[in-house]
């Protein structure tokens, strides 16, 4: 893993579509200051990506990529969903898991990477669905959590099943009614980030990606903490427009709803981890 971590073939430069030679030539690596405000100028996710038009998902894949500090030397492993679709469309290390077992598969890899890079941070980071966080993967992404592996767990949680037709998911709200789903879900929505406090993450946040901005702080910290204390947890909401029947400019707006009420912004630390975050603000990297 170096600079050169995305490089298009030179035979092929002249066939290859610019947007594709864009995620080479308007990168950001090798800054760890680097952030969203790079966004107008730099190139982090193809424009002809594989999700819905409008799709929050697609925002939050900018805002994410954009933010970490490393991307040169970050595995970002990924489960089946909606997030799986988009992996091909960026120029980042990531690994495909079986659905639910994200965790498992990052752990082996943080080891794996400590024994072999000793002396070079490597960062991985988890990236999946609420479904495979916290109903397939559940147990798996707590063990990880129990055991204090130094990983980033980031859940998208657009609160159901989208690409398999609407179903509830753990995560869908009391009452919610999808195509799949017409009785309306029985059971109050799984405060996951509340599980991922008492297990053990040393930090962990719960808010919408309606703020750019805050997105970066958030996963900054949660990098950074991961690297030098234990697991970090990151919950964001993602809406499905699709299953929501909104149009394709309306995801913001139902963000900024919920920002309100079930996704109004939560933040915990560890002691342990406010001592990394102070340390981090200081050098000008948060």
């Amino acid at each position: 893993m170096s600079l050169k971590i995305y490089k298009v073939n030179e035979e092929f430069r002249d066939i290859v579509p610019k947007e594709v030679l864009d995620l080479e030539e308007k990168a950001t690596w090798g800054n760890p200051k680097r952030g969203v405000m790079d966004l107008p100028y730099a190139k982090e996710l193809l424009e002809q990506h594989s999700l819905c038009a409008g799709c929050p998902e697609s925002a939050a894949f900018r805002y994410i990529l954009a933010s970490l500090p490393n991307p040169e030397d970050t595995i970002i492993v990924n489960s089946t969903g909606c997030t799986s679709l988009v992996f091909p469309h960026i120029a980042l290390h990531t690994v495909h898991s079986l659905f639910g077992n994200q965790n498992s598969v990052a752990s082996a890899l943080k080891r794996v990477l400590e024994w072999r890079f000793p002396d070079k941070v490597k960062d991985v980071v988890v990236l999946a669905g609420d479904g495979a966080t916290v109903d397939i993967g559940l147990d798996m992404t707590l063990q990880s959590f129990f055991r204090q592996e130094k990983i980033t767990t980031i859940c998208f949680d657009n609160e159901v099943y989208a690409n398999t037709g609407g179903q509830d998911s753990g995560e869908t709200p009391k009452g919610m009614e999808f195509k799949m789903a017409p009785g309306g879900k029985q059971w109050d929505k799984v405060p996951m980030w509340q599980l991922a406090v008492d297990s053990g993450c040393h930090y962990v946040a719960k808010l919408s990606v309606s703020s750019p901005k805050r997105v970066e702080q958030v996963i900054k910290k949660a990098i950074y903490v991961a690297r030098e204390v234990g697991p970090t947890y990151v919950h964001l909401y993602t809406p499905c427009i699709l299953e929501l029947g909104l149009n394709s400019d309306q995801g913001l707006w139902e963000m900024r709803q919920r920002d309100k009420e079930r996704f109004k912004f939560f933040e915990y630390m560890s002691e342990e981890a406010k001592k990394v975050i102070e340390e981090k603000k200081k050098e000008g990297l948060i």
